[in-house]
């Protein structure tokens, strides 16, 4: 079997951090304010992070060494299976979230809209699991993963393994779905479609947050990659746009970032040039499908649109990690210097999401006569990048469309592999505790690409034509 030694490798690597799980992941009787050193000196702790530090860069090593190489879709497939299978039967792994879906779905289940209260005026009978800064904060998702919150709580019977263990299954589902789409929006694109699941499907993201961390994003990308790739495949079928939109719908139903992907969407379903015309007729089917699945989810659901105020609660976490946060926190520390305290993140953060909008608006003018679905990655990243607050399983997000899309994923690519390493085992956030040179160095960066962009921007400019010398 060619590459044996990374797929076997890879598996190792799972087995590890599968290990670490259960010797030191988030569980519910995890403390909620742990540090790496707390870790370190706690019960297991060396070799609890010795196991997720070795089991990650094992599982990341594999995946890029065969990030071009990839021997066939099936091999892909069946390597990325084995990954998983560790990760399936072990404790949540990187994240606490799991618990606050529990919560979310036992407070709509008892009647209480989650939108105007939060978990702890249930109270949530496993409201110890949730992190403190959570526990009042309405839920920052969509109607339809609040109704299957609900539903996987009732199932669950009032056992919290149970519950956990059903919101995995969400997430397996989620997974599996991606994987019978991706090949589909790959071959749409000219994409190999081997090398499009292995990147979007391979990555350590995948394993330790969609599905061992239960991650509601899993089911939201499902669903996105689904109403691309309908999108894609039927242009100018009016019905079928109608369809791809309504999966586009569903998946901004439950994170409300997908719909960044519609008007993109709506370019790809054109048949033949760009024109007003063509744009309304073709992209219009996908629009009003994007509006009908959350319109109807929200109703289907019995809730409001309350779930929009709630995400700006997911600005109260405060990393290095988002851009336009380092970017606040640095000068916050450079007037500290002369002896000034200036809270620069509220502007910096307001900036960031001026420059996304901008940006948006032009990725989706230049798509107009270019690959609108590869656009449609890159608005994703724009997305990612200029978020008040990062988490690693965000850039899941554009990383699985523009494994499907794109040829050029390189960068794309080293961001996942950082950001594998940014979460420990129990769900506690590097970036909170290394804000120094953290923030300064991620400023650094933010300064190096935007000279870059502006560079590469004018030298595409055409050159001005030259002025005939009338002086004879």
């Amino acid at each position: 079997m060619p590459h044996h030694l990374e797929r076997w490798t890879g598996l190792a690597g799972a087995a590890m951090l599968a290990g670490a799980a259960v010797l030191g992941g988030a569980l519910p009787t995890s403390p909620l304010r742990s540090t790496p050193v707390s870790i370190w000196q706690g019960p297991d702790g060396p070799l609890v992070l010795t196991l997720w530090l070795v089991g990650t860069g094992l599982m990341a090593w594999a995946w890029w060494r065969l990030r071009d190489t990839v021997p066939s879709t099936r091999w892909a497939l069946v390597t990325v299976g084995l990954w998983l299978l560790p990760l399936l039967v072990a404790p949540p792994l990187g994240s606490r979230d799991v618990y606050a879906y529990a919560c979310q779905g036992a407070s709509y289940a008892a009647g209480i809209n989650p939108y105007e209260y939060g978990v702890s005026a249930l109270p949530c009978p496993w409201l110890d699991t949730i992190s403190y800064i959570w526990r009042d904060s309405p839920a920052p998702y969509g109607p339809l993963f609040v109704l299957i919150s609900g539903l996987v709580v009732e199932a669950g019977g009032g056992s919290l393994t149970v519950t956990v263990a059903l919101f995995r299954l969400v997430a397996v589902v989620g997974v599996v779905a991606t994987a019978a789409c991706l090949p589909v929006l790959a071959r749409r694109c000219g994409v190999p479609a081997r090398r499009a699941v292995w990147l979007a499907l391979g990555s350590p993201l995948v394993a330790v947050h969609l599905v061992s961390g239960a991650h509601n994003d899993a089911l939201m990308i499902a669903l996105l990659v689904g109403g691309l790739a309908v999108v894609a495949t039927r242009p100018g079928k009016p019905g079928l746009l109608l369809a791809g939109g309504l999966l586009l719908g569903l998946a901004a139903a439950i994170k409300v970032t997908a719909l960044v992907v519609v008007p993109f969407a709506a370019l790809a379903g054109i048949v033949g040039g760009y024109r007003l015309v063509a744009l309304l007729r073709d992209g219009g089917p996908v629009v009003a499908g994007s509006l009908l699945g959350i319109v109807g989810s929200t109703l289907v659901a019995g809730l409001d649109f309350g779930w929009v105020g709630g995400l700006a609660r997911g600005g109260d976490a405060i990393a290095w990690s988002s851009p336009p946060t380092a970017v606040g926190q640095t000068i916050g520390y450079l007037a500290r210097l002369f002896g000034w305290h200036v809270d620069a993140l509220p502007a910096a953060r307001a900036v960031g999401a001026a420059v996304l909008v901008v940006l948006l608006v032009w990725l989706w003018w230049r798509a107009r006569t270019r690959d609108a679905l590869r656009y449609a990655g890159l608005a994703l990243a724009a997305t990612v990048a200029l978020a008040p607050v990062f988490h690693p399983w965000y850039w899941l997000w554009p990383l699985v469309v523009l494994a499907a899309t794109a040829q050029r994923t390189r960068w794309f690519l080293v961001v996942a592999l950082v950001s594998a390493f940014m979460v420990l085992p129990d769900g506690t956030g590097l970036p909170r505790f290394t804000k120094m040179p953290g923030a300064p160095l991620m400023t650094l960066l933010v300064i190096v690409v935007a000279v870059r962009v502006v560079r590469s921007a004018r030298s595409t400019r055409p050159a001005p034509a030259a002025v005939p010398d009338r002086s004879d």
